[in-house]
């Protein structure tokens, strides 16, 4: 796994009041979702993600977030939400640069536990199909916080060798060389 912290950026985080799905927020790990007024029940976006048949409000919520994060806070391309009702989830496809591969991404609230078999259930389910058979599935987890922090963890199925350094230097430490025949064994 592969942790890269940021915080959604744009202000979208949440400030009490509603939850994402309109009710009153006042247990603790609640998702409020009016910040700054109105403008997000109302943003397109958002009232797509509220019409797929998607039941939990927090995982609207936090798909939204991870939205406004890669389009407008990193500046990913083609980012688009999919709904996979089967696991009342909410992915994101989105691309990186304009001519990588599409990256799967699937927002988490925070206060969700996920066991290793939801996991394996949703690297199956949600990933895209391979163009090489031999390439492992693979998901980001986008764990979302209350105040819009987002955390992106990148899942494989299996093992992936790390690419090369790109210092010329630490490729031609013995160390290295070590570990990569380690690797490649």
């Amino acid at each position: 796994m592969e942790p890269a912290a940021g915080p959604a950026e744009g202000g979208c985080g949440p400030a009490g009041g509603t939850s994402a799905g309109g009710r009153a927020s006042g247990r603790r790990g609640d998702w409020a979702g009016g910040a700054g007024g109105n403008w997000m029940a109302t943003h397109p976006t958002f009232t797509e993600m509220m019409s797929l048949d998607i039941s939990d409000s927090a995982q609207i919520y936090a798909a939204f977030v991870v939205y406004l994060d890669l389009l407008e806070g990193r500046n990913w391309h083609e980012v688009k939400h999919v709904g996979v009702a089967e696991l009342q989830l909410i992915c994101l496809h989105a691309r990186e640069r304009e001519q990588d591969s599409l990256q799967v991404m699937v927002p988490v609230p925070v206060h969700i536990s996920l066991s290793h078999e939801r996991i394996r259930e949703i690297m199956q389910k949600a990933s895209l199909p391979q163009d090489d058979p031999d390439t492992p599935l693979s998901v980001t987890l986008a764990i979302v916080e209350s105040d819009s922090t987002v955390v992106y963890y990148k899942m494989t199925d299996g093992f992936v060798i790390p690419d090369p350094p790109d210092d010329t230097e630490d490729a031609d430490n013995k160390q290295w060389r070590k570990k990569r025949k380690k690797l490649f064994k």
